[in-house]
C-alpha cells in the first residue's frame, strides 16, 4: 500500500474512477481548458465531461509546457 506522505501522486485518482466524472466540467476547468487550447492553437470540443476535460487539460499542459 502506498504511503501518501511519501508519494504525493498516491492521492491522484484516475478521472475514469471519479464518481462525478460524467458530469459537466467545472467553471474552473472550462476556463483553464480554453486558455490552454488557445495557447496551443486548438479548439475545445463541446459536450466534454468533467473527466474528459481533466484528461484534455493534462494533454494540453504537456503540449504547452504549462502546469506540473
Amino acid at each position: 500500500m502506498a504511503d501518501r506522505n511519501n508519494n504525493p501522486d498516491a492521492a491522484v485518482k484516475d478521472p475514469d474512477d471519479w464518481v462525478t466524472g460524467d458530469e459537466p466540467p467545472t467553471a474552473a476547468q472550462e476556463s483553464y481548458l480554453h486558455t490552454l487550447a488557445q495557447e496551443a492553437g486548438e479548439q475545445v470540443p463541446d459536450g466534454l465531461t468533467k473527466a474528459e476535460a481533466s484528461r484534455r487539460i493534462d494533454e494540453l499542459q504537456a503540449e504547452t509546457g504549462r502546469g506540473r
